[in-house]
């Protein structure tokens, strides 16, 4: 237990404490290609552990009823907890922008006047937004959200050139939807791998074989060090407060320990081979499941390997992408022993 606890913070913590000592920028490369090596284990840890043990469980012979091995419930499962995690993300999405929106209506429609100074003679007033970017730590930052021309040295009250009106460029509104986004994505990236490290944690807490058991541990190590790694990034780029990165970090960490602990605890009392046992296994697995491939492909892979940055840059596409096959490769490769 004391190796997944490990495992689960140092992964965690490693974007988030790089970024507040400056060591690792959430823009570089190597952060890139790391989250990309990440994302290739979420997608694997879904598609191929997720959906096997939820098809094991729901096909077990002690269930002894045809209904489920009739239907195959685990894809239905599956893809209906992609849906409704479609669902959640757009609406989460559109509440933080709408929430976003409410607090910033101030400031879009603030008028800036020409101050006296050098610049008037120039004609270019530097606008300034004392606002933060949602979710932003600290307080009076300044961001510079645009540049206005004037063409008067002194105060101005005309519409046309003495009003600066802040909050209208289009950088400003692409720096706002991508922090939303991020918030988002972490968020609902969090409650997937919960879900499943709690379901992980109970089969290895109940488990009473000791081959059984060390390729689970070895396996849940692996897993929770590298999705603590994505979700750390996801965190850092949301630009959360430290003490709800923290909340968040230790929540995430632990999950799976906890469940061991629960899963130690009942472990002379439970049946994982009942019926309903192997049942709310079998659905919970494949739910987890859909969970961890729809953020794994819309919200990681997708959103990074279509970025900008990705784009422009063909060596780092390369790279990323051979870090993303090795880490689907290698989080499949240890399906043969857990």
């Amino acid at each position: 237990m004391a190796s997944i606890l490990i495992a689960g913070f140092g992964g965690i913590a490693i974007p988030l404490a790089g970024k507040a000592r400056g060591l690792l920028g959430t823009e570089g490369n190597a952060f890139l290609g790391a989250k990309a090596f990440a994302a290739g284990v979420i997608l694997a840890t879904g598609f191929v552990h997720m959906l096997k043990d939820a098809s094991e469980a729901l096909k077990d012979p002690c269930l002894g009823s045809y209904t489920w091995s009739k239907f195959p419930f685990p894809g239905f499962f599956a893809m209906m907890s992609a849906l409704f995690t479609l669902l959640v993300d757009f609406v989460a999405t559109r509440y933080y922008e709408r929430k976003q929106g409410r607090g910033n209506v101030e400031h879009r429609g603030k008028v800036v006047d020409v101050v006296d100074g050098e610049d008037d003679e120039s004609g270019i007033v530097e606008v300034m937004d004392v606002g933060m970017v949602f979710g932003e730590e600290g307080s009076g930052g300044l961001h510079v959200v645009g540049m206005q021309h004037a063409h008067a040295p002194r105060r101005i009250h005309s519409p046309t050139h003495g009003h600066a009106h802040v909050g209208n460029s289009p950088h400003y509104h692409d720096d706002v939807e991508s922090t939303v986004r991020h918030v988002v994505v972490s968020q609902v990236l969090e409650l997937g791998i919960v879900s499943h490290s709690i379901v992980i944690g109970l089969s290895l807490g109940v488990s009473q074989s000791p081959c059984t058991m060390r390729p689970l541990i070895v396996a849940l190590s692996f897993h929770q060090f590298f999705e603590g790694f994505a979700l750390g990034g996801c965190i850092s780029q949301a630009q959360f407060r430290t003490l709800s990165s923290t909340i968040m970090a230790c929540f995430f960490a632990l999950t799976a320990p906890l469940g061991v602990a629960i899963g130690a605890c009942i472990a002379s009392v439970f049946n994982p081979f009942s019926p309903g046992a192997l049942i709310t296994e079998g659905i919970l697995d494949s739910l987890s499941a859909g969970i961890l491939v729809y953020m794994a492909l819309v919200d990681l892979i997708a959103a990074d390997f279509h970025s900008k940055k990705m784009r422009c840059n063909f060596r780092l596409q390369i790279i990323c992408y051979c870090l993303l096959f090795l880490g689907a490769g290698l989080m499949s490769l240890l399906a043969i022993w857990a």
